[in-house]
């Protein structure tokens, strides 16, 4: 029988580590320990469960089924574990500690940094954790204090507020469109080096049941032939802004860019954006203060950039 007290976090610190990166050698590296370390976190987590997490192969160390089983718990442990420590970070009822923000990529390199500079000038003791990816992090197991998410969260015990439509659609450089033309109609797309995401990922799949949704003349994703695919919308951004093809854009970002035109504009995307916040936060001064920084700021970039987006939900 496990004895729960008997385990310590480290140990599962390390195993998810050692999950992530399929080797002890690897694990140590990013733990900043000597690979005999991790070896006896995992040795002394393997005897108190009373089960095998890894069985060496040439290709590193592959998770046996009582380490797939493990991982969403010890996961858990470690969002719990983080959060926990931003809570601990800063001195009851005052704004000052650390507040982790989940936000996609491209909005979290093009937008949100004078937002968190201000914040940060203001309050000068706020550290912001900033979670850059369009993974949909978990608010309810506290993977993220706050998060700003293209799709409307759905869970319980969730405080939302509702920022306007970051409208995208499809972009390209003048020099590109000089040397390929310029499309008039979604069937003129067949002949263009076309930029797009490579996973589905639960963020994309919600892109684009919400794309077809809302422009039924939106082409099949599943029919488009990507000359670059990229799991990263800002490495998607950095192709369409170097002249690699076409792709999408928020428009905004195509407005403050002089080398990039806006085309086929009936064929424009709306994502409707909230920030969202785990209700138990609203009694925390500096989470508070860091929802509150972020649902001005991008209304007023909105409100900024682009004009001619829906500033109240549809």
């Amino acid at each position: 029988m496990i004895r729960e007290q008997q385990i310590s976090w480290d140990y599962y610190r390390t195993f998810l580590n050692v999950m992530r990166d399929g080797s002890l050698s690897a694990a140590a590296r990013e733990l900043g320990i000597t690979q005999p370390t991790v070896g006896r976190h995992i040795t002394a987590l393997e005897d108190a469960i009373g089960f095998q997490l890894f069985i060496r192969s040439p290709h590193g160390l592959v998770p046996t089924d009582a380490a797939i089983a493990l991982k969403p718990y010890a996961e858990n442990l470690s969002a719990t574990a983080s959060a926990l420590m931003r809570a601990a970070s800063g001195e009851v009822g005052k704004i000052e500690g650390a507040v982790r923000i989940s936000a996609s990529d491209v909005i979290g390199v093009e937008i949100l940094p004078p937002i968190i500079a201000s914040l940060q000038e203001t309050y000068p003791k706020l550290e912001i954790e900033l979670s850059l990816s369009d993974t949909l992090e978990d608010l309810l197991r506290r993977e993220a204090d706050i998060a700003i998410r293209m799709t409307e969260p759905v869970q319980d015990a969730i405080v939302m507020r509702y920022i306007g439509n970051f409208r995208m659609g499809f972009h390209a450089t003048d020099g590109y469109l000089q040397k390929a033309g310029t499309p008039i109609s979604k069937q003129d797309l067949d002949n263009h080096r076309l930029i797009g995401f490579d996973r589905k990922t639960p963020f994309i799949r919600a892109v684009i049941q919400r794309m077809k949704k809302d422009n039924p003349s939106m082409p099949d994703a599943d029919l488009i032939r990507f000359a670059l695919r990229a799991d990263s919308s800002l490495a998607q951004l950095s192709m369409i802004r170097v002249g690699g093809g076409i792709g999408m854009s928020l428009i905004s970002l195509g407005r403050k860019d002089e080398h990039l035109r806006h085309i086929l504009p009936g064929m424009e995307v709306p994502l409707h954006t909230w920030v969202a916040m785990h209700e138990n936060l609203r009694t925390s001064p500096r989470c508070r203060a860091v929802f509150s920084a972020l649902v001005d700021g991008l209304k007023a970039y909105l409100k900024t950039n682009d004009p001619d987006a829906i500033s109240a939900k549809r």
